[in-house]
């Protein structure tokens, strides 16, 4: 029987950066994942500072988002490659009130770092009468290519098992055991499915699917900046772009939909009409796994404490998870709590 301290099940952003923490710490390791898509490889990584109608800072950015790019930046020196693109943000203001609010941020205290001014309309996307609110420490996260180069990585370091991990192969009645491994503690890192776990699936998930589209001009230039009106337009080229998300709670599966292509389309010819002569060249449907309060989901089964869960970044993971991944990896030492603990849902969720 082989030993390692955790066994991580499952390899999207999450699984890959406590992974990648573990590791470098020396813990001996198993990352478990059946190789096939995820809501991370399908995500955009789109990382935003100031978000919503009224323009409200993300919890916790001013420590999140410095975490989040000294280990992006250190995953680059590693790997030999750009993973995280800064790249300014310009948010449609659509009327004289979100003209105001944005005018009441940029001389709110603590905004500075992150909001720029009010810019007119684009030369090539003029459908923008109030104007642009200029977004600063915005970007993007290349996501596929950074679980690509950690998927590799996990591979050297004998710490990688592509296949399908099975709940019922899993004994947990003394220290956990799957097939021929025991490990000290497992970590689900699962995403959307641990709506289904049997351990975890008391949890108030809230999954939410999310449609992106890829599109080439065929003529024109596109702006340098991400554009942003609820929906995004992220330039990837000159001529090549992206833009989503789609938001359907029903719908929970990741197959492409004719209604969400038109939204989008629709969205486009809104807030940037010379995209819309575009042509589509993919459209991919993931589900981000989101919580009922909002906030992350890390902690420890409360009847079996060697099974734990570190989950529920939902849109924001880009952001966050770097951060949260050196302290849940704190918290596996034993040094701290749970970031984010799941225990303030036991009173109301868990049926034991």
């Amino acid at each position: 029987m082989n030993k390692v301290d955790f066994l991580l099940i499952g390899q999207g952003l999450a699984g890959s950066l406590l992974a990648y923490e573990l590791i470098r710490r020396g813990y001996r390791v198993m990352v478990v994942d059946n190789g096939g898509a995820n809501a991370s490889t399908v995500a955009a990584g789109l990382i935003n500072p100031v978000t919503g109608m009224r323009l409200v800072k993300s919890t916790d950015v001013d420590l999140l988002l410095p975490a989040a790019k000294r280990l992006y930046q250190e995953l680059a020196a590693q790997f030999g490659q750009t993973f995280y693109l800064e790249k300014p943000m310009l948010r449609l203001l659509r009327d004289e009130t979100a003209v105001k609010q944005a005018a009441k941020r940029l001389h709110t205290a603590g905004y500075q770092a992150y909001l720029a001014a009010v810019r007119p309309s684009l030369a090539t996307h003029q459908n923008a009468p109030s104007g642009w609110l200029e977004q600063k420490q915005t970007g993007y996260l290349l996501t596929k290519p950074l679980l690509a180069c950690l998927r590799d990585y996990f591979i050297t370091q004998n710490s990688y098992d592509q296949t399908a991990f099975d709940y019922q192969e899993l004994d947990v009645t003394l220290k956990p055991q799957w097939r021929s491994l025991t490990a000290r503690q497992v970590v689900f890192c699962e995403g959307h499915h641990a709506r289904h776990n049997p351990w975890f699936s008391w949890l108030p998930f809230q999954a939410v699917k999310g449609e992106i589209l890829s599109l080439q001009l065929a003529t024109g230039s596109l702006p340098q900046q991400i554009l942003n009106d609820g929906h995004w337009l992220l330039p990837l080229s000159e001529t090549q772009f992206r833009t989503g998300a789609t938001f359907d709670h029903q719908r929970l599966d990741c197959q492409p939909t004719a209604a969400a292509k038109a939204e989008l389309m629709d969205s486009l010819a809104r807030f940037s009409p010379s995209s819309t002569s575009a042509t589509v060249t993919a459209q991919l449907a993931g589900i981000r796994p989101c919580t009922w309060d909002k906030q992350p989901f890390t902690g420890f089964h409360p009847q079996h404490p060697q099974l734990a869960l570190f989950n529920g970044f939902g849109a924001k993971g880009s952001l966050q998870i770097p951060l949260y991944s050196q302290r849940f990896a704190d918290c596996l030492a034993g040094l701290v709590p749970p970031p984010s603990d799941i225990s303030r849902h036991y009173a109301a969720h868990f049926p034991g």
